[in-house]
């Protein structure tokens, strides 16, 4: 429950009371600034109803974006300006964007500044990408690191597809080797001077952001006791099993369905391998299971009653699902790397260690970007299959907006992700 944090914040700054922070605020103020600049251009009223349909307005431009993201993974031309795909729409329904897109919160301003970011950098407009990355870093600190995940994806799609000598070796994702993946690294250096000149417009980006991190004394803003970063191992494996089961569809469905899917995977797997990967996974989770204050405390969120009811239950339970994360991890590498070169595949998954690695609270909002940016990479989707993925997705926005509306409980409150 931000809101009563975010919303007399913006309404100070509405006032033009720009010296009032409240030191709870965990976030920089880039979501303030943008309701001010809607207050002044469009002479809104600053209240609690207007700074909400700021938000919903952009979760309704949301789809333009998603188009985009998509074409470009596709390798498709894009659609007219306005016009956004079917799958852009679907996508853009996805429950965490669009239940947060309707309150007054961060996600959904800073998902589009992300996608923004990406968009212009693979159209090699590299310092208006810089630009907007640095408006999308006003909205989540995290998000520099998605600013260089929107460099390395316009690079390697440009080198892959380069005519004449290519210095990086980067084959199909599906048919490396880990032979292929040592030499794919060790090619890296052979490149640098050709990315040298687009990534001058990010170097202000690191530099403005490095400024920030000196004078702020570290990344975390405000409330720095209950937010200090830590190594949250286990959170990688709480976003795959997320992803799985809010994408089910496009995971199981498509591609010949569930029982192809299952015999890829079991083909994949190797025996020494697995049970190494499963040791190294049950020592993460012994040593870096996080038990969060506000996770054990506020009952007004679904991760609440899955962490005392499920992972709570017995102290052999969080093992209990080390095969099941490796199942769905592998079940996205199938699915994403089928159009994708082997670098291309792996920049993304490194760019969400970062982000999720060193947050210590299991919360569902950070997974937003993440998934939207892995899901975008599953070309090849079936119009029966986004249909179900549109139907499951309505299902649980159905649910979790009746939850919130009209099942509020007297003394806990509204529940919500």
């Amino acid at each position: 429950m931000d809101e009563p944090f975010h919303v007399p914040q913006a309404l100070a700054y509405c006032r033009g009371e720009w010296s009032t922070w409240d030191s709870k605020i965990t976030t920089p103020p880039g979501l303030y600034v943008l309701s001010v600049l809607l207050h002044r251009i469009f002479a809104l009223r600053c209240n609690l109803s207007t700074l909400r349909s700021s938000v919903t307005l952009i979760l309704l431009i949301l789809p333009l974006f998603v188009t985009r993201l998509l074409a470009f993974h596709q390798r498709s031309r894009p659609p007219p300006l306005f016009l956004p795909t079917a799958e852009a729409v679907v996508l853009s329904t996805f429950p965490i964007a669009w239940f947060f897109g309707y309150l007054y919160y961060t996600e959904v301003p800073s998902l589009v500044s992300v996608l923004a970011t990406i968009i212009f950098s693979i159209q090699d407009q590299h310092c208006l990408a810089a630009a907007l990355g640095i408006i999308s870093c006003f909205f989540r600190q995290t998000n520099i690191v998605w600013v260089l995940y929107a460099f390395s994806a316009s690079q390697l799609m440009r080198l892959r597809f380069k005519r004449g000598d290519v210095l990086l070796r980067d084959p199909p994702a599906l048919l490396a080797s880990p032979g292929d993946f040592i030499s794919s690294i060790l090619s890296l250096p052979y490149v640098v001077s050709e990315l040298l000149q687009p990534f001058v417009p990010y170097m202000l980006v690191l530099a403005l952001f490095g400024g920030f991190v000196f004078w702020n004394g570290g990344i975390v803003l405000g409330d720095k006791a209950n937010h200090v970063p830590v190594m949250h191992v286990p959170q990688l494996y709480y976003f795959i099993s997320f992803a799985t089961v809010l994408g089910w569809p496009a995971v199981i469905l498509s591609h010949g369905g569930p029982v192809r899917l299952a015999m890829e995977v079991a083909m994949r797997i190797r025996i020494i391998l697995t049970a190494f990967l499963s040791a190294a996974m049950a020592i993460s989770v012994n040593r870096f299971t996080i038990h969060h204050p506000f996770l054990l405390s506020d009952n007004r969120h679904y991760t609440f009653y899955v962490w005392r009811r499920v992972f709570m239950r017995h102290p052999i339970v969080p093992y209990l699902f080390i095969p099941g994360y490796q199942a769905c991890a592998w079940a996205w590498w199938l699915r994403v790397a089928r159009n994708q070169s082997l670098l291309q595949t792996l920049v993304l998954p490194l760019a969400i260690v970062p982000t999720l690695l060193p947050t210590p609270l299991l919360e569902p909002r950070y997974f937003l970007i993440p998934y939207i940016l892995l899901r975008a990479q599953v070309a090849g989707v079936g119009r029966s299959v986004l249909v179900v993925e549109g139907l499951w997705y309505a299902t649980v926005n159905l649910a979790t907006t009746y939850v919130f509306l009209y099942r509020e409980r007297a003394g806990v409150g509204r529940f919500m992700w």
